[in-house]
């Protein structure tokens, strides 16, 4: 099934908003670095009529069909026209539900989406989405005892993607950045609740993310900010102060702002075991 050019097709189809099904994909995809998929995106499907537009685009573009869908007509049909088309279907999620049922003794309630409902852990998700905003870069500064954590680190070291990525698992996530020669905010000193993580990454790399980004503002990119001495000795005095303070430090160097967000969690956790993603 694949084309002229090596590429191949996957068919991704849900019951839901598509979240699970993608993200099985790209974690699958991930293992195999020469891989070309051209993903197909079909969300929302819960009617045999619906299920069969998905097959006149796989019939169209054959390939893999993974899907996420509980109602067991919705599946049974597009099992059938895919065995028809001649094309691997494979439900990702069958054999965790599987050993689920045996274990708890139960069948499943065969709700789409059911991970999405409006509970308190939502409203709680949305309320940290929240705050995170709200304290982005330095703001809101007498308000962050209430944070969950708190990240530090000179500018470019990846602290508001992370603290999205976090506030999007629960937690109030605020982040403050370090200026050479500016000393932090007092409030940062008598913080007893949050977690503080310092965030950092080599000079040259951080000095090449820079440049990209001076380039991209159309502004000279010979500036202090970008030019390696001076990053490098932002870098170093951003680590003393670290080390000075005791607090845990993670460098982004060549790690994605999931990993860096795991290796957050599981500081909090240290500290906070008996408490969720949700604080």
């Amino acid at each position: 099934m694949l084309d002229g050019s090596g590429g191949f097709h996957v068919h991704l189809v849900s019951d839901s908003t598509g979240e699970t099904v993608a993200t099985v994909a790209r974690a699958c995809l991930a293992q195999f670095s020469d891989a070309r998929p051209i993903q197909h995106l079909w969300y929302l499907v819960r009617t045999p009529g619906q299920v069969e537009r998905v097959l006149a685009g796989v019939a169209n573009d054959p390939g893999l069909v993974l899907f996420t869908v509980v109602d067991s007509t919705v599946r049974r049909a597009l099992e059938t026209g895919c065995y028809a088309l001649g094309v691997p279907c494979i439900a990702v999620l069958d054999p965790v539900m599987s050993t689920l049922t045996t274990l708890l003794g139960r069948g499943i309630t065969g709700r789409p989406g059911g991970q999405h409902v409006l509970d308190a852990a939502y409203y709680k998700r949305m309320e940290a989405i929240e705050y995170t905003i709200s304290h982005d870069d330095g703001q809101a500064l007498d308000d962050l005892e209430t944070a969950d954590l708190v990240l530090v680190g000179v500018s470019r070291t990846s602290k508001t993607p992370t603290c999205a990525y976090l506030a999007n698992r629960g937690f109030k996530a605020a982040n403050v950045p370090m200026v050479l020669g500016i000393d932090l905010p007092e409030q940062l000193a008598t913080l007893k609740s949050p977690v503080i993580v310092g965030l950092t990454r080599e000079p040259k790399s951080l000095s090449e993310i820079r440049q990209n980004r001076l380039r991209m503002l159309n502004e000279a990119e010979t500036t202090a900010y970008a030019r390696l001495e001076s990053v490098t000795e932002e870098v170093g005095e951003a680590r003393r102060i670290f080390a000075r303070r005791g607090w845990p430090v993670i460098d982004m160097t060549r790690r994605s702002i999931e990993e860096a967000a795991a290796t957050i969690v599981e500081l909090y956790r240290s500290r906070y075991p008996n408490r969720g993603e949700d604080g």
